[in-house]
């Protein structure tokens, strides 16, 4: 069976359509992990993705009388646009049924390749069910994304291509799994020729369907997936490519969303390319097995298999990285409600950066913070940091791996302070570099009372803060006059009406 597949893959038909895409030294990734981290560039792909390999595979072995009648395929949009592609190539009409979660930068992809695009269900499995239904109807030729030996080996030969591109084997490949088409193709063919090369898997840990089918022995399906790596968003993986996978594949990783955040990240610094979730899969994967197996100088390549990732999205990427790379820590914090009582909480943080810090005045005896701190060593240095601020005298609590704060509570942190007297609500603009917001309370001082505090490290030369400041109407004139001395740039809010409506007291 394995001799197949390697014949399979060697006179498979990919290169009318696709490149032999490069094998780069991630350089900055190698000296951080102390390995040689190498990046298999499908992203470069014309479709930005793989996926073209094996869908151009399966059309160009097709028959000229089955062709002429069209092909129809499921896809969230990677294998889709191979499909569209190899069609438009051999001239056939293609039909792609897709989830109606799509990112749209896929969608409008497939129409412009000349795909006809039908919208159904909210995962691969409703868009396949729906596939399987029109190819019967229409007497269309279904394209399976992954369970299709055709494809299979179409994916193949970025196996028979990593071994051509290294003088040595390497020690270890590591490839994204959603229904393991890929996966399959790659270790059938690498591990004929090199057993002992590993190939790992890597999924998300909300989509763990051939981590799970492996661990029970069957094909498992997974009663729900999470969408964020759209691209392997699959509740069951393929009858072929898990008996594959049982045959040929060491191991499967999971990864946390976070985790592909900071994978992203990690691969736009070392070459300035933006992967899409399921494409920077392979590099979150690297990233633990190396922290889990402690090695150092071995070869590790990675399979970035894809691009196509909606521009919106970056938002949560960004948002998300620092924490899945351990670069900040969350906490909640309880401290006195008191004039001066911000500063000295910063004046415990020190030199350190902070990425957040949110607050609202709920009662007069003491003050609930939700605080982002930047770290440079990871869990070590936020279990000192915690340690510490319990030291002081704080209830501080870790937020850090809590869902629901990442996602709504962090930004939720606030509301109409009941009973609250003088306040007023300022904007301020100050130079942001290391120790600036302490610099910044330092300057406000511990005369006035903060009843309301805003700030969030967006990167920029600036920081911004919004404050609220209890104010009492005979201290107005020096108020007024140490605004003057901070010398910093401020805008009175007090009477605009997103704050009277939402914060005001």
């Amino acid at each position: 069976m394995q001799e197949r597949y390697i014949e399979r893959i060697l006179k498979a038909r990919v290169y009318d359509v696709a490149i032999e895409s490069p094998l780069e030294a991630a350089s900055r990734l190698s000296r951080r992990l102390d390995n040689r981290i190498l990046f298999k560039r499908e992203d470069l792909q014309p479709v930005f993705s793989f996926k073209l390999r094996g869908a151009y595979n399966k059309i160009a072995h097709l028959s000229d009388t089955v062709a002429q009648r069209g092909v129809i395929c499921a896809s969230a949009g990677n294998h889709a646009q191979g499909v569209a592609l190899a069609a438009k190539r051999r001239g056939i009409p293609a039909v792609i049924v897709m989830p109606q979660t799509t990112p749209d930068i896929k969608v409008q992809a497939v129409r412009d390749l000349g795909g006809e695009v039908e919208l159904h269900g909210d995962d691969f499995d409703h868009a396949y069910e729906r596939a399987v239904e029109v190819a019967r109807d229409r007497g269309l030729t279904f394209i399976h994304p992954f369970d299709d030996p055709d494809v299979i080996a179409g994916q193949g030969t970025i196996g028979m291509e990593i071994l051509r591109q290294l003088s040595d084997p390497p020690d270890a490949i590591f490839v994204p799994i959603g229904g393991g088409g890929l996966v399959a193709g790659i270790a059938a063919y690498v591990k004929s020729l090199y057993p002992k090369v590993r190939i790992v898997g890597v999924e998300p840990e909300d989509a763990a369907s051939m981590h799970d089918s492996l661990l029970a022995g069957e094909r498992v399906t997974l009663a729900r997936v999470g969408i964020f790596a759209d691209g392997v968003a699959v509740r069951r993986v393929g009858e072929e490519t898990f008996r594959l996978a049982r045959q040929y594949v060491d191991e499967v990783i999971l990864v946390s969303t976070d985790e592909i955040c900071a994978a992203i990240q990690d691969i736009f610094e070392d070459n300035r390319t933006i992967a899409e979730p399921a494409g920077a899969l392979a590099v979150a994967g690297i990233k633990r097995y190396v922290a889990r197996e402690g090695c150092t100088g071995r070869t590790l390549v990675s399979l970035n298999c894809g691009a196509n990732i909606n521009f919106d999205r970056l938002r949560h990427v960004a948002e998300r990285a620092d924490i899945g790379a351990g670069r900040e820590a969350l906490l909640a914090v309880e401290i006195p409600e008191e004039p001066g009582s911000f500063l000295r909480f910063c004046q415990l943080l020190g030199r350190r950066s902070v990425t957040e810090f949110n607050y609202r005045y709920d009662d007069a005896r003491s003050a609930r913070i939700f605080v982002g701190v930047a770290l440079h060593e990871g869990r070590r240095e936020k279990q000192a940091l915690l340690e510490e601020v319990a030291g002081a005298g704080y209830a501080v609590l870790d937020m850090s791996d809590d869902e629901m704060a990442k996602l709504h509570v962090r930004y939720m942190v606030g509301g109409h302070a009941h009973g609250l007297e003088h306040e007023r609500l300022f904007r301020f603009e100050f130079p942001e570099r290391p120790g600036a917001l302490l610099k910044f309370l330092q300057a406000i001082g511990s005369r006035w009372n903060i009843s309301l505090f805003h700030y969030r490290n967006h990167g920029s030369d600036y920081g911004r803060v919004l404050a609220g400041v209890q104010v009492p109407p005979d201290g107005a004139e020096e108020f007024a006059q140490h605004l003057r001395e901070l010398q910093y740039a401020y805008t009175e809010e007090t009477g605009n009406p997103a704050y009277r409506m939402f914060l005001g007291g």
